[in-house]
C-alpha cells in the first residue's frame, strides 16, 4: 500500500539548510498499522506530510501502491488509494455541527453533487455512534470537550472510507484515560476494515497497543 524510498528533506533557513530527514525508507502493507516514534523535532510530522503528498521531499519518492481502474486495458487510469488524514489538532469548522463536520469530506470530494445522499448521511451518523458521540450530532465544536472534538475529527478522517489513513499525533493534549479510550475505539473500528494506517506518536505505550510494527526515528536528521 505504501512504500517510501530514501526520503531526504531539509528546511531552508537564513543560514544553511536545516537537515530534517536523512534517507528514510519504510513500507506499510495492506491492512497494516505502522507507528512512528522518535524524539521531539526529529521530523515525524514532516515525514507524515511527505507521505501524504503535502510536502515534496528534496530527494526520494513515495509510492502509494496505486491500483488500476476496473476497466483494465491499455487505457486504464492509475489511481492513488483513498487517503484520510487526522492532524494534531481537530481543526473542526466552528460553525458546523459534529454531524456536518464529519460529512465534510464527502461534500468537498469528487462526489460533491451527491453529498447529502442518504447513504452519506447514514454513514456519518454511524461513525459518530462508533466513536461514542451518539446524541451529539447537532452539537457545535465549542460545546464539545477536547476529547469529543478529537472523536469528531477521527470520524471525519474515516468518512471517506480511506484505504490509507495517516494520523499525526491524533490524541496529543488529551488526558491519559481519554487518550487510551479513543485509541481502543480506533482499534475496534479498524478491526473490520482493511485500512492501512501510519501513525506518528510520542507515546511508546500507544504505539505498542495499536501498531503491528513500530519504527523508531533517531534525532534530527532522522534515520530509521
Amino acid at each position: 500500500m505504501l512504500h517510501a524510498d530514501r526520503i531526504t528533506h531539509a528546511f531552508p533557513t537564513a543560514a544553511d539548510p536545516l537537515p530534517v530527514l536523512d534517507s528514510i525508507s519504510l513500507t506499510a502493507a495492506d491492512g497494516e498499522f505502522v507507528a512512528i516514534v522518535g524524539p521531539s523535532g526529529s521530523g515525524k510530522t514532516t515525514l507524515l506530510r511527505i507521505l501524504a503528498g503535502l510536502i515534496r521531499p528534496d530527494r526520494g519518492q513515495v509510492d502509494w501502491g496505486a491500483r488500476e481502474t476496473a476497466d483494465g486495458g491499455a487505457q486504464a487510469a492509475v489511481l492513488a488509494p483513498r487517503l484520510g488524514m487526522m492532524f494534531q489538532t481537530p481543526s473542526l469548522m466552528p460553525w458546523r455541527s459534529a454531524f456536518d463536520n464529519v460529512l465534510l469530506p464527502v461534500q468537498v470530494g469528487p462526489e460533491g453533487g451527491s453529498a447529502a445522499s442518504v447513504n452519506a448521511e447514514q454513514r456519518a451518523r454511524e461513525l459518530l455512534v462508533r466513536v461514542g458521540l451518539s446524541g451529539f450530532e447537532e452539537t457545535l465544536p465549542r460545546d464539545l470537550s477536547g476529547g469529543m472534538q478529537s472523536r469528531v475529527a477521527l470520524a471525519r478522517a474515516l468518512m471517506g472510507e480511506p484505504e490509507l489513513l495517516l494520523l499525526d499525533e491524533p490524541f496529543a493534549g488529551l488526558d491519559a484515560l481519554t487518550r487510551e479510550q479513543i485509541g481502543l475505539d480506533l482499534a475496534q473500528i479498524l478491526a473490520d476494515r482493511a485500512t492501512t494506517v501510519v501513525m506518528v506518536t510520542h507515546s511508546i505505550s500507544e504505539a505498542l497497543l495499536l501498531a503491528d510494527r513500530v519504527l523508531v526515528l533517531s534525532p534530527r536528521p532522522a534515520r530509521v
